[in-house]
């Protein structure tokens, strides 16, 4: 049994949210954006939210029981649900890290409205374990965990599979050779893993997906001590930009390079990325999370999701992670 697991350094997990329905956050948002942005769909569901990280939370408080304490990085909000003066006590591993905490001594990067500078400043929350476990507020554990799902001897669990460059793949080169205008580099996930095992000295990537992620404080703490001028570049764009790395990816390279973790290339996930397709497709793919080797459910953009799925979806969570 999991409770039963001898846990010998205390593992954390940490949360990045926000509530882009928040006044305060529109207000604050509105100097720094055209009127065209604010309304557009591929940027609003960065910010948007169904309150599920609510789920989030009780899915690691009822599968990862190890985690000692669950850190919400946020610009000045706090979820909802721990309002409730009836549920207040189930949340007492909770713990609510503003913005201006992890930024101490750079605020001039603040107000700042993107993941990226985020999470290249979750090392710097206090008290944080050396051991940690990031999430995005659409990350859930689906069935029961144990500390060696994450952290094998102290070191990370790195899933994934290593690929090329974009910029090395054949039919890449083949489009730029024809294309009459230079193709615009995308903020996107996939070049900022890319840009993070570039800067390490990689030629390839070891690709990883939307699961948790497990991290060490001290792999950040020595890298940008040496080399201040990275992690200051991250910081300076309020939006995402195609010149960020993602954190993630730049400590996934460092650890592999200094082989200082465990590489698998089985994703354990259960991964939902639009709401186009009938609901009992939806409902079959969640009822797979009842295979005891999935761990991890990502429902992305679920924001996006069409209201009369919505109900159904949000229910089964409730359902799956109640207490």
């Amino acid at each position: 049994m999991v409770e039963n697991i001898n846990i010998t350094k205390p593992i954390d997990a940490v949360i990045s949210w926000v509530d882009g329905e928040d006044e305060n956050h529109i207000k604050k948002m509105a100097p720094y954006i055209s009127d065209e942005e604010g309304t557009c769909k591929n940027f609003r569901t960065r910010f948007d939210q169904v309150e599920e990280i609510k789920f989030t939370v009780d899915s690691i408080l009822k599968n990862a029981s190890f985690i000692r304490n669950i850190f919400i990085v946020t610009d000045n909000q706090t979820p909802s649900f721990l309002n409730n003066d009836s549920t207040k006590h189930l949340y007492k591993k909770v713990i609510i890290v503003d913005h201006s905490t992890i930024f101490k001594g750079y605020e001039a990067f603040l107000p700042t409205f993107n993941c990226r500078p985020i999470e290249t400043q979750l090392y710097k929350i206090p008290d944080l374990a050396e051991h940690f476990v990031y999430f995005n507020d659409d990350m859930f554990l689906v069935n029961k965990t144990n500390p060696t799902d994450f952290f094998i001897d102290e070191f990370p669990v790195l899933r994934g599979k290593w690929l090329k460059f974009d910029d090395d793949l054949f039919y890449k080169k083949i489009k730029k050779i024809f294309l009459k205008k230079k193709e615009v580099k995308k903020a996107g996930h996939k070049i900022a893993q890319q840009l993070g095992a570039s800067i390490v000295g990689f030629k390839k990537y070891y690709k990883f997906h939307h699961t948790p992620y497990p991290l060490r404080k001290s792999t950040f703490e020595n890298f940008f001590s040496a080399h201040k001028n990275i992690e200051l570049e991250n910081l300076k764009y309020r939006f995402r930009s195609a010149n960020q790395f993602t954190p993630q990816g730049l400590a996934n390279h460092i650890e592999i390079k200094n082989k200082t973790c465990v590489l698998k290339s089985d994703y354990q996930m259960v991964y939902i990325q639009s709401y186009k397709k009938p609901l009992s497709w939806y409902m079959q793919v969640l009822k797979s999370t009842t295979n005891k080797n999935k761990l991890f459910l990502c429902l992305q953009s679920l924001d996006q999701c069409p209201k009369d799925k919505l109900k159904h979806i949000l229910y089964w969570l409730n359902e799956k992670f109640q207490h």
